[in-house]
């Protein structure tokens, strides 16, 4: 193409102006309705970087369980893969595979029977895995009520788990009209009360939900001891059975590294289902979930359907459809990278680094240790009774992300709420020395609390020869 010699003039402006020269740099980023004329990539890339830049860092935010790191050869194959629709199994049938694979070899770690034909599938995130494991449940139980002549309509199916729940499972209540009960969590009992679980059970129970690693406290539900307690309630209620699926969201994929000989999953007879996450303790970037059913049997045959599209019949049972297979491949990628012995390195020493912070939280004297990691790395701590400060977790919260660390201080749920508590979540990018930082600033920023000026509640007193902190 030639060019005359002003286009050749514009075009070296375009390319020689700095980007902070240009007319785009020179005005807000639209909110509200596009931008007349177009800009350069180069451009359009650093304003949105730069409009990014006073947000938390996501290495230091310790209050997600979700992946922050993936090693640079994942994220190439991740990126390269992002057009691939994880939906068109027709048209990507080696990446069909590769979803496939995955659900074997999670089958192998969930200990999936040999002698049933286990079904799984990906999903966005745990979140949708629950949502197909709970309407699961919902179909089989309307599907045997009906059989057995109980009228179900006459009042709510409801769901049974305990108050620690995480918000997607009161989500998936209220959307397919779920009464939800709670079995509630006391001082005693930080997991589900296996002693009055039962009593919220009847015939209109879809089933009970145990939970591996209770999002509050990281805790693990005796997930062994209610499989015993369903089966003597179902060989006492042999029209209307119950039965367990597993919330493995945190614990799905730790637990089969670092406690093998824990028995939780499909080891057990009345675990029909299980989720868990790819992008927590699967170490792939969010969001990627799974769910399996232990045979083909647990899941009705009306929640599978047949879709005709590009070419092909695919049998789909997920919720979401079209969405990238990139997470899909980065998961393969994982799997293939670290086999069983680097999964459980891994969690070793992530376990490892948060019992190192809960030990220095201890020294402190201040803290009443929850959890101290050594099942899921997850420390959990409320201030003592004793403690005799001025300060709460929420001013220690704030004073601690002013060097950009995220640890959220919160109310435990209902029957706790009035316990406050402080939660760090290890991840496989906190490394020792790491948490060696995060313990330095954490006793730094205790100290300052310490001598610091405490506005009261409403306070409008400021003395400004010292250093005083926020009130909530």
């Amino acid at each position: 193409m030639l060019y005359s010699k002003d286009d050749q003039d514009k075009l070296k402006d375009r390319y020689l102006t700095p980007i902070f020269g240009t007319e785009a740099s020179d005005e807000p980023l639209p909110k509200y309705k596009l931008r007349k004329d177009p800009v350069e990539p180069e451009v359009a890339y650093r304003l949105i970087k730069d409009d990014l830049l006073d947000e938390g860092s996501a290495r230091l935010n310790l209050s997600t369980f979700c992946q922050t790191y993936m090693e640079p050869e994942a994220t190439k194959i991740m990126a390269e893969t992002l057009e691939k629709n994880a939906i068109d199994k027709s048209e990507y049938p080696q990446t069909t595979e590769l979803e496939n694979r995955c659900v074997n070899m999670i089958a192998d770690l969930w200990h999936a029977p040999d002698d049933e034909k286990f079904l799984g599938t990906s999903t966005v995130g745990s979140s949708e895995a629950c949502m197909l494991g709970g309407m699961a449940m919902k179909f089989r139980w309307r599907n045997n009520a009906i059989k057995q002549g109980l009228d179900v309509k006459a009042k709510k199916p409801n769901l049974v788990i305990s108050s620690g729940y995480q918000v997607c499972w009161e989500k998936f209540c209220v959307y397919w009209d779920i009464e939800m009960r709670l079995v509630p969590l006391d001082e005693q009992h930080m997991s589900m009360n296996m002693d009055t679980v039962m009593d919220f059970v009847d015939e209109y129970t879809i089933g009970i939900v145990g939970i591996m690693g209770i999002t509050y406290t990281g805790k693990f539900d005796d997930i062994k001891a209610l499989d015993t307690l369903v089966e003597d309630y179902n060989q006492k209620n042999p029209k209307f059975p119950i039965y367990i699926h597993v919330d493995g969201a945190s614990g799905g994929m730790f637990a089969p590294f670092i406690e093998p000989d824990l028995e939780w999953d499909f080891r057990l007879k009345n675990v029909v289902s299980i989720n868990t996450s790819g992008h927590k303790y699967g170490l792939v970037y969010p969001g990627i979930g799974w769910v399996l059913w232990r045979d083909e049997k647990w899941l009705p045959k009306e929640l599978i359907f047949s879709v005709s599209y590009l070419g092909g019949s695919l049998p789909t049972m997920a919720i979401n459809f079209s969405r990238s297979a990139s997470q899909i491949i980065g998961q393969y990628y994982n799997f293939l990278r670290y086999g069983y012995e680097g999964y459980k390195k891994i969690h070793e020493r992530t376990r490892d680094v948060a019992m190192y912070i809960s030990k220095e939280l201890e020294k402190t004297g201040l803290f009443e240790i929850y959890n101290d990691g050594s099942n899921l790395p997850i420390v959990c701590w409320k201030m003592k009774k004793d403690a005799n400060k001025e300060w709460n977790l929420y001013d220690l919260a704030d004073r601690i992300r002013m060097k950009g660390w995220q640890v959220p201080a919160y109310p435990l749920p209902e029957n706790l709420q009035d316990d406050i508590i402080q939660r760090v979540v290890v991840r496989a990018d906190l490394s020792e020395q790491l948490g060696v930082l995060l313990m330095e600033d954490m006793n730094r920023a205790i100290k300052e609390l310490d001598e610091a000026h405490i506005l009261p509640h409403g306070g409008d007193q400021v003395n400004n020869k010292g250093v005083y902190g926020f009130t909530h």
